[in-house]
């Protein structure tokens, strides 16, 4: 009998192609479409001139899932988790706003439902396997980088188990974005030109300061340019600002070349500085909690990402009793709490955990004051 895979269709060109790859190597294919978000809550969407304002866009990918399995012969069945998607992704992603720091969604999106909640539902169709339309690959029970470097989804599967990557296929690991486009021109699928998703995991493209209007209050304050202690503007709440940034300041004069180094929560002051090359930015280690470890090695010399498609920075790493690490790099800007820092040794993704605290000289530094 043929073995049976349950895949992740999101309505995008990876996940298409993906159950392609699936279809082509013989295994007995079945979509399953999750929705997350209640898409009638804020509907901010409409009058985005880069959406379809006839239809919300998580009917649309829900309509071109369905067009994409009914071309490839493959049913598709449709789980809500609005709920459990609120309950374990959303909700620490304002809690982490509201302390000042920048959470990454996607990556609880990944732990708690594509591949906890999912996997329990594609259990009840029978799977032997589960897909996604990730750009990652899984070798001798490693998590290994995608061969496209560009697109390579390991970052965001930093916080998965072992166990959740048992009997885990990811078809489109080994393809570069450009085949992957191609294979789906190849087959007429609706997706194939179909542009990739950049907002929020399952929430889409909204306006960001309108949408967490809704969910937290908007509390303007100083910017204050940390080198001479002048007011040079005011910001719209400190939940919309992350260290590094330098576009939307909208405080004038030098803005293109302030950069937001600091946050006071207590004052509700915005900290900024100029020029990227400034020394406020800068950081020599940063100490990381929740740490996963997705690979049974713990090398002492490594490399790590504090952001998605950052360069890979040498680091070193130590390990404490308390679980936590402590990750020291020379002179790197922008390391911020609440971000998720990503260790890899090659091609292997070793895990990665949330950077609790950021320090300079062996001193924790005042991001957040």
């Amino acid at each position: 009998m043929k073995k049976r895979v349950v895949i992740g269709m999101s309505g995008g060109v990876d996940s298409s192609v993906a159950a392609v790859m699936l279809k082509k190597a013989g295994y007995e294919v079945i979509g399953l479409f999750m929705r997350n978000w209640d898409s009638s809550l804020n509907n901010d969407y409409l009058g985005n001139p880069n959406l379809n304002n006839s239809i919300c866009p998580q009917e649309q990918d829900y309509n071109d899932a369905l067009a994409v399995c009914k071309k490839l012969d493959i049913p598709l069945h449709r789980v809500d988790f609005v709920k459990e998607y609120w309950d374990f992704v959303f909700t620490y992603f304002l809690d982490e706003l509201k302390k000042g720091r920048t959470p990454n969604p996607d990556i609880m999106c990944n732990k708690y439902i594509k591949f906890d909640l999912f996997i329990k539902e594609a259990h009840k169709l029978g799977s032997d396997y589960i897909a996604t339309g990730h750009y990652a690959r899984l070798k001798d029970g490693d998590l290994l980088r995608g061969v496209d470097n560009n697109k390579d989804q390991t970052y965001f599967l930093s916080q998965l188990s072992k166990k959740q990557l048992e009997n885990v296929l990811f078809p489109v690991g080994d393809l570069v974005k450009d085949e992957v486009r191609k294979i789906a021109l190849e087959y007429d699928l609706i997706t194939a030109k179909k542009k990739d998703s950049t907002g929020i995991c399952f929430i889409g493209e909204r306006h960001f300061q309108e949408f967490l209007e809704n969910y937290l209050p908007n509390m303007p304050g100083k910017v204050i340019n940390i080198e001479n202690g002048n007011v040079v503007g005011k910001h719209q709440g400190l939940m919309y600002y992350t260290i590094g940034q330098r576009k939307g300041l909208n405080i004038g004069g030098n803005a293109d070349k302030m950069f937001v180094v600091g946050k006071n929560l207590e004052k509700n002051i915005l900290y900024v500085a100029f020029g990227e090359d400034n020394d406020y930015l800068k950081s020599d280690s940063c100490l990381v909690e929740s740490m996963n470890f997705i690979s049974d090695l713990r090398p002492t010399e490594a490399t790590a990402k504090f952001r998605y498609r950052q360069a890979d920075i040498k680091v070193k790493i130590e390990y404490l009793e308390t679980g936590e690490i402590i990750v020291s790099y020379n002179n790197v800007k922008a390391v911020t709490p609440g971000q998720a820092c990503v260790l890899y040794l090659g091609d292997i993704c070793l895990g990665g955990g949330i950077i609790k605290e950021v320090r300079k000289e062996n001193k924790k530094i005042w991001y957040l004051l």
